[in-house]
């Protein structure tokens, strides 16, 4: 793309020369590339980072590393499946050149499409429940779009984990099909239709007292209304601009509560841990995923070349399972 925009207006394929990668870098035979939301974002020019152009999308991938630019860990990397986290040249590519430390090397149990939306899904759950909001057997944990593919993770991460999810939802029909998942409760709420107040109200009666850990990934008026919910030291972290509004909390709602608001971006965490920890996650994860709780359900697959209509078809309401575009059969 070489102009931010709709993407149907701004998306084309183009035949290029392989690239080469320089030392400290990889280049890596791209298998598969989901479309998040934040690619979409970010082709529109919405994201919270806006690239240079010309830009290739697709932050997270699969590929095997077939040469190195020199150094250790690119040797070490040498014909490896590997997951991609590709913030500068972009996975929706049959070839990405990214530094060696961005790629990390991934179970042969986990299929080509488990791999490829290994990261910004089943990471970025396992890390906001875990490791910074560190949830405990017993607690209770509010989220917004939890009929996302990562909503539905949190919800089996509470039933393997023993944590209990109050699951925030726009559509009736999705309030059954979640409390047959394991939410222990899910609301229909639609900001904007609704007062917060009636939110909170209904959190109050479920939790005694509001709830101690949030995560939202929408923002706007039902972000502004998640943290009305919270209890004393309640801790919000917002991950996500679904709706592209502001927050508006009165600062007393934190004051007497003692409450907190934090952004969370998975990228700066990750980029602050070292590689053993890093590979130590990604074990974790990886096992998390291959029994079940961080599986992402796969939805239309559509070859490089369609990469239009696989956009379109992931912003598709209602649609089921992640859309994917497979680079290499």
């Amino acid at each position: 793309m070489t102009g931010f925009g709709e993407p149907a207006e701004v998306l084309q394929v183009v035949e290029c020369e392989d690239p080469a990668p320089r030392p400290g870098q990889v280049r890596v035979r791209m298998l598969a590339s989901p479309i998040n939301p934040s690619d979409v974002m970010t082709i529109r020019g919405t994201y919270g980072r806006r690239p240079s152009l010309p830009f290739t999308p697709g932050y997270e991938g699969v590929g095997v590393v077939e040469e190195s630019g020199g150094g250790l860990l690119g040797a070490l990397r040498r014909n490896k499946r590997v997951v991609v986290l590709n913030s500068i040249t972009g996975n929706w590519a049959e070839q990405a050149v990214v530094p060696a430390q961005q790629v990390i090397p991934v179970p042969k149990s986990l299929s080509v499409e488990q791999a490829a939306t290994f990261f910004i899904n089943p990471v970025t759950a396992y890390v906001m429940v875990e490791r910074v909001l560190e949830v405990p057997s017993g607690g209770w944990l509010l989220q917004t779009a939890a009929g996302s593919q990562l909503g539905r993770m949190v919800i089996r991460l509470g039933r393997r984990l023993g944590f209990r999810t109050i699951n925030i939802v726009r559509r009736d029909e999705q309030v059954a099909e979640l409390a047959a998942l394991g939410g222990d409760h899910v609301l229909a709420f639609r900001a904007g239709e609704q007062p917060c107040e009636e939110l909170a109200g209904l959190v109050e009666e479920i939790t005694g007292g509001g709830v101690e850990f949030a995560i939202d990934a929408v923002g706007g008026p039902l972000g502004s209304a998640v943290v009305g919910c919270l209890g004393r030291g309640g801790r919000m972290l917002c991950y996500g601009t679904l709706d592209e509004r502001p927050l508006e909390v009165p600062p007393r709602v934190l004051m007497s509560q003692d409450a907190r608001v934090e952004g969370f971006w998975l990228g700066p965490w990750m980029a602050s841990r070292g590689l053993l920890a890093k590979l130590k996650l990604i074990k974790t994860v990886a096992g998390l995923v291959s029994d079940g709780v961080l599986e992402s359900e796969i939805g239309e697959t559509f070859p490089l070349e369609r990469v239009v209509e696989a956009v379109a078809a992931s912003e598709t309401t209602g649609r089921a399972g992640k859309v994917l575009l497979k680079i290499e059969a």
